[in-house]
Protein backbone atom coordinates (compact mmCIF):
# COMPACT_ATOMS: atom_id res chain seq x y z
CA UNK A 1 0.00 0.00 0.00
CA UNK A 2 2.81 2.46 0.84
CA UNK A 3 4.55 1.67 -2.10
CA UNK A 4 1.29 2.59 -4.03
CA UNK A 5 1.37 5.48 -2.87
CA UNK A 6 4.87 6.77 -3.64
CA UNK A 7 4.01 5.34 -7.15
CA UNK A 8 1.48 7.88 -7.48
CA UNK A 9 3.39 11.38 -6.98
CA UNK A 10 5.71 9.89 -9.45
CA UNK A 11 3.44 8.72 -11.92
CA UNK A 12 2.21 12.38 -12.11
CA UNK A 13 5.79 13.86 -12.47
CA UNK A 14 5.64 12.02 -15.01
CA UNK A 15 3.00 13.22 -16.62
CA UNK A 16 4.10 16.35 -16.36
CA UNK A 17 7.66 15.89 -17.79
CA UNK A 18 5.36 14.40 -21.08
CA UNK A 19 3.05 17.57 -21.02
CA UNK A 20 5.71 19.65 -21.79
CA UNK A 21 7.37 17.59 -24.05
CA UNK A 22 4.02 17.64 -26.13
CA UNK A 23 4.19 21.41 -26.25
CA UNK A 24 8.20 22.11 -26.69
CA UNK A 25 7.92 20.53 -30.56
CA UNK A 26 4.98 23.39 -31.97
CA UNK A 27 7.49 25.87 -30.66
CA UNK A 28 10.32 24.60 -32.21
CA UNK A 29 8.68 23.85 -35.58
CA UNK A 30 7.34 27.44 -35.55
CA UNK A 31 10.81 28.96 -34.35
CA UNK A 32 12.43 26.81 -37.41
CA UNK A 33 10.04 27.81 -40.29
CA UNK A 34 10.58 31.93 -39.24
CA UNK A 35 14.06 31.02 -39.09
CA UNK A 36 13.55 29.28 -42.59
CA UNK A 37 11.60 32.29 -43.82
CA UNK A 38 13.92 34.77 -42.70
CA UNK A 39 17.15 32.96 -44.24
CA UNK A 40 15.00 32.44 -47.31
CA UNK A 41 14.42 36.05 -47.67
CA UNK A 42 18.13 36.89 -47.05
CA UNK A 43 19.22 34.68 -49.73
CA UNK A 44 17.01 36.75 -52.14
CA UNK A 45 17.89 39.79 -50.82
CA UNK A 46 13.80 40.54 -50.19
CA UNK A 47 13.04 41.51 -46.49
CA UNK A 48 9.21 41.09 -45.31
CA UNK A 49 8.99 44.73 -45.85
CA UNK A 50 9.95 44.50 -49.57
CA UNK A 51 8.06 41.68 -49.63
CA UNK A 52 4.65 43.51 -48.60
CA UNK A 53 5.81 46.57 -50.91
CA UNK A 54 5.70 43.60 -54.32
CA UNK A 55 2.44 42.20 -52.88
CA UNK A 56 1.16 45.95 -52.72
CA UNK A 57 2.71 46.96 -56.09
CA UNK A 58 0.89 43.71 -57.82
CA UNK A 59 -2.55 44.81 -55.78
CA UNK A 60 -1.84 48.33 -57.70
CA UNK A 61 -0.89 47.15 -61.07
CA UNK A 62 -4.75 44.72 -60.89
CA UNK A 63 -6.24 47.84 -59.93
CA UNK A 64 -5.02 49.69 -63.25
CA UNK A 65 -6.17 46.89 -65.54
CA UNK A 66 -9.41 47.65 -64.36
CA UNK A 67 -11.19 48.77 -67.37
CA UNK A 68 -11.85 52.51 -67.11
CA UNK A 69 -15.49 53.32 -68.03
CA UNK A 70 -15.41 55.95 -71.06
CA UNK A 71 -14.92 59.55 -70.46
CA UNK A 72 -16.29 60.52 -73.57
CA UNK A 73 -18.22 59.35 -77.03
CA UNK A 74 -18.55 60.30 -80.92
CA UNK A 75 -20.83 62.32 -82.03
CA UNK A 76 -22.93 59.83 -84.59
CA UNK A 77 -23.17 63.37 -87.27
CA UNK A 78 -20.51 65.49 -86.71
CA UNK A 79 -17.75 62.80 -85.41
CA UNK A 80 -17.04 65.22 -82.95
CA UNK A 81 -15.79 64.49 -79.37
CA UNK A 82 -18.44 64.77 -76.15
CA UNK A 83 -17.64 64.20 -72.67
CA UNK A 84 -19.83 61.98 -70.42
CA UNK A 85 -20.17 63.13 -66.89
CA UNK A 86 -17.95 65.62 -65.92
CA UNK A 87 -15.13 65.06 -68.30
CA UNK A 88 -13.33 67.69 -69.53
CA UNK A 89 -14.87 69.09 -72.43
CA UNK A 90 -11.90 71.54 -73.42
CA UNK A 91 -10.25 68.07 -75.53
CA UNK A 92 -9.47 67.60 -79.02
CA UNK A 93 -9.01 63.62 -80.62
CA UNK A 94 -5.42 63.72 -83.03
CA UNK A 95 -5.78 61.24 -85.71
CA UNK A 96 -2.65 60.20 -88.15
CA UNK A 97 -4.18 58.93 -91.93
CA UNK A 98 -2.65 56.73 -94.05
CA UNK A 99 0.25 55.44 -91.85
CA UNK A 100 3.10 54.18 -91.84
CA UNK A 101 3.66 55.76 -95.36
CA UNK A 102 7.29 57.57 -94.70
CA UNK A 103 7.17 59.97 -91.29
CA UNK A 104 4.32 58.24 -89.14
CA UNK A 105 7.23 56.28 -86.57
CA UNK A 106 8.83 60.16 -86.83
CA UNK A 107 5.25 61.69 -85.60
CA UNK A 108 4.42 58.37 -83.03
CA UNK A 109 7.96 59.26 -81.54
CA UNK A 110 7.08 63.01 -81.49
CA UNK A 111 3.53 62.83 -79.90
CA UNK A 112 5.04 59.66 -77.48
CA UNK A 113 7.49 62.70 -75.97
CA UNK A 114 4.81 65.29 -76.05
CA UNK A 115 2.32 62.63 -74.17
CA UNK A 116 0.07 63.57 -76.46
CA UNK A 117 -2.42 60.17 -77.29
CA UNK A 118 -3.07 59.68 -81.24
CA UNK A 119 -4.93 56.94 -83.33
CA UNK A 120 -3.07 55.84 -86.40
CA UNK A 121 -5.01 55.04 -89.20
CA UNK A 122 -3.86 52.13 -91.35
CA UNK A 123 -3.71 51.81 -95.28
CA UNK A 124 -2.56 47.52 -95.97
CA UNK A 125 -0.52 48.27 -98.85
CA UNK A 126 2.07 50.42 -96.42
CA UNK A 127 2.57 47.38 -94.22
CA UNK A 128 3.26 44.80 -96.83
CA UNK A 129 6.43 44.12 -95.74
CA UNK A 130 8.32 43.04 -92.57
CA UNK A 131 9.67 46.43 -92.58
CA UNK A 132 6.42 48.25 -92.37
CA UNK A 133 5.02 45.65 -90.23
CA UNK A 134 7.67 46.42 -87.91
CA UNK A 135 7.32 49.70 -87.94
CA UNK A 136 3.74 49.48 -86.73
CA UNK A 137 4.27 47.25 -84.14
CA UNK A 138 6.30 49.80 -82.24
CA UNK A 139 4.19 52.70 -82.93
CA UNK A 140 1.58 50.27 -81.17
CA UNK A 141 3.77 49.23 -78.93
CA UNK A 142 4.08 52.73 -78.02
CA UNK A 143 0.77 53.17 -76.64
CA UNK A 144 -0.96 54.25 -79.37
CA UNK A 145 -4.28 53.12 -81.15
CA UNK A 146 -4.47 51.65 -84.48
CA UNK A 147 -7.29 52.44 -86.83
CA UNK A 148 -8.70 50.77 -89.73
CA UNK A 149 -7.80 52.93 -93.13
CA UNK A 150 -8.59 50.08 -95.89
CA UNK A 151 -6.56 47.83 -97.82
CA UNK A 152 -5.53 50.03 -100.83
CA UNK A 153 -7.39 53.77 -99.87
CA UNK A 154 -10.36 53.16 -102.45
CA UNK A 155 -13.60 54.93 -103.03
CA UNK A 156 -16.07 52.79 -101.43
CA UNK A 157 -18.60 53.62 -102.84
CA UNK A 158 -17.03 52.37 -105.95
CA UNK A 159 -16.66 49.10 -105.06
CA UNK A 160 -19.07 45.39 -104.96
CA UNK A 161 -19.50 44.77 -101.43
CA UNK A 162 -17.34 41.84 -101.72
CA UNK A 163 -14.46 43.94 -102.77
CA UNK A 164 -15.33 46.60 -99.54
CA UNK A 165 -15.15 43.58 -96.99
CA UNK A 166 -12.10 42.74 -98.90
CA UNK A 167 -10.63 46.25 -98.66
CA UNK A 168 -11.82 46.65 -94.70
CA UNK A 169 -12.08 42.90 -93.28
CA UNK A 170 -8.77 41.73 -94.50
CA UNK A 171 -6.60 44.53 -92.79
CA UNK A 172 -8.07 43.95 -89.52
CA UNK A 173 -6.90 40.74 -89.81
CA UNK A 174 -3.32 41.55 -90.89
CA UNK A 175 -3.14 44.28 -87.92
CA UNK A 176 -4.71 41.64 -85.45
CA UNK A 177 -1.34 39.64 -86.80
CA UNK A 178 1.36 42.24 -86.41
CA UNK A 179 -0.10 43.85 -83.33
CA UNK A 180 -2.68 41.45 -81.40
CA UNK A 181 -5.41 43.62 -81.36
CA UNK A 182 -8.03 44.22 -84.13
CA UNK A 183 -9.19 47.93 -85.02
CA UNK A 184 -11.89 49.63 -83.18
CA UNK A 185 -12.08 52.47 -85.01
CA UNK A 186 -12.80 52.69 -89.24
CA UNK A 187 -12.57 55.57 -91.18
CA UNK A 188 -13.41 55.64 -94.46
CA UNK A 189 -11.15 57.16 -97.67
CA UNK A 190 -12.44 60.21 -98.56
CA UNK A 191 -14.92 60.05 -96.00
CA UNK A 192 -16.85 57.81 -98.89
CA UNK A 193 -18.58 55.42 -96.72
CA UNK A 194 -21.37 53.11 -97.68
CA UNK A 195 -24.71 51.27 -96.38
CA UNK A 196 -22.88 48.48 -96.76
CA UNK A 197 -18.94 49.54 -95.11
CA UNK A 198 -21.07 51.12 -92.53
CA UNK A 199 -23.31 47.51 -91.87
CA UNK A 200 -19.70 45.99 -91.92
CA UNK A 201 -17.63 48.39 -89.57
CA UNK A 202 -20.16 47.39 -86.97
CA UNK A 203 -20.15 44.00 -87.59
CA UNK A 204 -16.36 44.17 -87.07
CA UNK A 205 -17.15 45.93 -83.85
CA UNK A 206 -15.31 49.33 -85.31
CA UNK A 207 -16.76 52.85 -84.38
CA UNK A 208 -16.83 54.39 -87.37
CA UNK A 209 -14.94 57.68 -87.72
CA UNK A 210 -15.21 61.08 -89.68
CA UNK A 211 -13.16 64.35 -88.91
CA UNK A 212 -13.83 67.65 -88.21
CA UNK A 213 -11.16 69.47 -90.02
CA UNK A 214 -8.14 68.93 -91.69
CA UNK A 215 -5.84 70.76 -93.96
CA UNK A 216 -2.59 69.31 -94.97
CA UNK A 217 -3.86 67.23 -98.66
CA UNK A 218 -4.67 70.80 -99.44
CA UNK A 219 -1.77 72.22 -101.58
CA UNK A 220 -1.90 75.49 -100.10
CA UNK A 221 -1.09 74.09 -96.22
CA UNK A 222 2.02 71.80 -97.83
CA UNK A 223 4.36 73.88 -95.48
CA UNK A 224 5.44 72.93 -91.88
CA UNK A 225 4.63 77.16 -90.62
CA UNK A 226 1.24 76.84 -92.81
CA UNK A 227 -0.45 73.90 -91.29
CA UNK A 228 0.71 74.66 -87.84
CA UNK A 229 -1.03 77.68 -88.40
CA UNK A 230 -4.01 76.68 -89.49
CA UNK A 231 -4.19 73.53 -87.29
CA UNK A 232 -3.91 75.91 -84.28
CA UNK A 233 -5.65 78.70 -85.50
CA UNK A 234 -8.54 77.56 -88.03
CA UNK A 235 -12.19 79.02 -86.62
CA UNK A 236 -13.67 75.38 -87.07
CA UNK A 237 -11.29 74.73 -83.13
CA UNK A 238 -13.91 74.32 -80.95
CA UNK A 239 -14.18 71.94 -77.71
CA UNK A 240 -13.95 67.82 -79.29
CA UNK A 241 -12.89 68.66 -82.72
CA UNK A 242 -11.51 65.80 -84.65
CA UNK A 243 -8.38 66.77 -86.05
CA UNK A 244 -7.37 64.83 -89.19
CA UNK A 245 -3.60 64.52 -90.45
CA UNK A 246 -1.84 62.36 -92.59
CA UNK A 247 1.45 61.00 -92.83
CA UNK A 248 3.73 63.51 -94.62
CA UNK A 249 7.01 65.33 -94.11
CA UNK A 250 5.19 68.93 -93.67
CA UNK A 251 3.15 67.28 -90.89
CA UNK A 252 5.49 65.86 -88.95
CA UNK A 253 7.28 68.60 -88.98
CA UNK A 254 4.83 70.88 -87.84
CA UNK A 255 3.43 68.37 -85.36
CA UNK A 256 5.39 69.57 -81.94
CA UNK A 257 4.33 73.11 -83.10
CA UNK A 258 0.60 71.57 -83.46
CA UNK A 259 0.27 70.08 -80.22
CA UNK A 260 2.07 72.66 -78.30
CA UNK A 261 -0.25 75.56 -80.08
CA UNK A 262 -3.40 73.61 -78.97
CA UNK A 263 -1.96 73.39 -75.65
CA UNK A 264 -1.41 76.64 -75.36
CA UNK A 265 -5.33 77.30 -75.82
CA UNK A 266 -6.19 75.28 -73.23
CA UNK A 267 -6.71 72.19 -75.11
CA UNK A 268 -6.36 68.54 -73.99
CA UNK A 269 -5.86 65.74 -76.04
CA UNK A 270 -8.85 62.63 -75.71
CA UNK A 271 -7.06 58.80 -75.11
CA UNK A 272 -8.81 57.11 -77.53
CA UNK A 273 -9.30 54.00 -75.87
CA UNK A 274 -11.88 56.19 -73.28
CA UNK A 275 -14.39 56.71 -76.17
CA UNK A 276 -17.16 54.81 -75.62
CA UNK A 277 -17.30 51.87 -78.51
CA UNK A 278 -20.29 50.34 -79.90
CA UNK A 279 -20.77 47.51 -77.54
CA UNK A 280 -20.79 49.83 -74.71
CA UNK A 281 -23.37 51.89 -76.90
CA UNK A 282 -25.62 48.39 -77.10
CA UNK A 283 -25.75 47.88 -73.88
CA UNK A 284 -26.99 51.12 -73.09
CA UNK A 285 -29.69 51.03 -75.51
Amino acid sequence: MKKSLLYIPLLSMLLLASCNEEVEPVDEEQDEQSTLAEEHAEESGTSENEQKIDVDAESQEEAETVEQAPLYELNPKTYSIQPIGEANPKVVLLTIDDAPDKRALDMAKTLKSLDAPAIFFVNGHFIATDEKKAILKEIYDMGFMIGNHTMTHPNLKTLSEEEQREEISALNDIVEEVTGERPVFFRAPFGANTDFSRALAIEEGMQLMNWSYGYDFDREYMTKEKIADVMVNTELLRNGSNLLMHDRDWTADALEDIVNGLRDKGYEFVEPKFIKGLVDQKEGE
